[in-house]
């Protein structure tokens, strides 16, 4: 009751054992990136309950963050193999979340005060100082997470492509053998042997 869980197909006989870890690796790295955003957007708040264009440019980062953490979990959960776009529009989201998270809390981590001024808080400086810091920790846990993320989803890419609907590994048995030694005479002089 009230506990995470982590929906994901049962391994059938078409999904191996190891796609089906990671499947469930890369949907709970997600789920991390939504708790962390969503715990930077409330300290973020915390320093200004309307925040200033500066504050609203870092929340639509988290929001973004967010965003495409939903959308990968909805989708992975879905269809256990991603398609083309899907994988397409993940790894590009990603990537620029993870670099702006990156320099973000390079920023809060290098230029506090400065940071501190644009966000223009009305918490006294000590405690904002300390909130901003723990914004940029979890910046740098989201900046890792999403790289974790990009990787989890590069392998279930793989897995795809490696297993056919019967899950075996027909496509890598194919590719991995010249088929025919006659298809190599019609190729141009120099490469003939």
């Amino acid at each position: 009751m009230g506990g995470l869980t982590i929906i994901s197909p049962q391994p059938s006989s078409s999904m191996s054992r190891s796609h089906y870890h990671t499947h469930k690796a890369f949907l709970l790295t997600n789920y991390l990136l939504l708790g962390a955003a969503s715990s930077c957007i409330f300290l973020t708040l915390s320093l200004r309950l309307i925040p200033s264009p500066s504050g609203l440019l870092l929340d639509f980062l988290h929001a973004l963050t967010i965003a495409g953490a939903i959308y990968a979990c909805a989708t992975i959960a879905a269809h256990p193999s991603p398609s083309g776009s899907w994988y397409a529009f993940h790894m590009i989201s990603t990537v620029l979340a993870a670099i702006f998270q990156g320099a973000v809390a390079v920023l809060v981590f290098t230029r506090t005060d400065d940071f501190l001024a644009a966000l223009k808080s009305y918490v006294r400086e000590e405690d904002a100082v300390v909130i901003l810091r723990m914004t940029g920790g979890l910046g740098i846990a989201m900046f890792c997470l999403e790289w974790m993320a990009l990787a989890l989803a590069f392998v279930l890419r793989y897995y795809a492509y490696v297993e056919d609907s019967n899950g075996s590994l027909a496509m890598v048995r194919r590719s991995a053998k010249v088929q025919h030694e006659e298809d190599l005479s019609n190729w141009p002089w120099p490469f003939q042997v």
